[in-house]
């Protein structure tokens, strides 16, 4: 059985209600309008299970979609320092579901509400209406922006400061068309590309150190 983001049952409730009534009073082609949306509707908030690498030194993708831009960039309003910044963009055909890039502990979670431009402009990141997410993790600061699109009017972040989350966790979600962007310590290396396609919780998208991806693949040659 497919499994729905319950952000998602409003939607679907009122499209396969609006759906009967139009049934029941017209009776005519013109139910499979409202019959489509419905269909949509459980399409898009879909929640597949997902099965997460096992690896302490990679930072998993927390969105579905395409690369964007991959960028060094001075994070100035929540790190306050120079950080790598990967940009994922979201069609309304991707999973909108977000989850966690690495274990970590929620330290802040903060609405800011803005316009609602295209998620794929680079004045999104910061025009846009978006949640922003700093986790505190042993590898440094890690910082999450969920930002909503020219169709996404809101995103929902549902956890709060000091509660704790397991690589690959889910975490939120964005209604519709949408962007997210990451920020990483310099000492993540990036290993995705703009034009890239990722899943949330499965694409490794960075790493801590290349030195501990050479020691994983050692480990891996001597114990294979």
């Amino acid at each position: 059985m497919i499994k729905i983001a319950p952000e998602g049952r409003p939607f679907i409730l009122g499209a396969a209600a609006a759906t009967v009534a139009v049934f029941v009073t017209l009776k005519n082609w013109i139910t499979a309008i409202p019959f489509a949306i419905t269909l949509f509707m459980f399409y898009f908030f879909r929640d597949p299970e997902r099965v997460t690498p096992t690896d302490d030194g990679a930072v998993i993708s927390p969105a579905d979609g395409k690369i964007l831009l991959v960028l060094e960039v001075k994070e100035e309003e929540f790190l306050k320092k120079d950080v790598r910044k990967i940009s994922i963009f979201m069609s309304p055909l991707n999973v909108h579901v977000n989850r966690a890039p690495y274990d970590g502990e929620v330290v802040s979670v903060k609405h800011t509400p803005g316009s609602f431009k295209k998620a794929f402009l680079d004045e999104a990141s910061h025009k846009n209406d978006n949640i922003a997410m700093v986790m505190k993790t042993k590898k440094g600061d890690i910082l999450l922006r969920q930002v909503a699109g020219s169709i996404a009017r809101r995103a929902v972040c549902r956890v709060r400061p000091g509660d704790t989350l397991k690589q690959g966790q889910r975490y939120g979600i964005i209604k519709f068309s949408s962007r997210m962007d990451i920020y990483l310590p310099l000492s993540a290396k990036v290993i995705v590309k703009q034009g890239d396609m990722v899943i949330s919780g499965v694409t490794v998208i960075a790493r801590w150190d290349y030195s501990d991806a050479v020691e994983a693949a050692l480990t891996a040659a001597e114990t294979a």
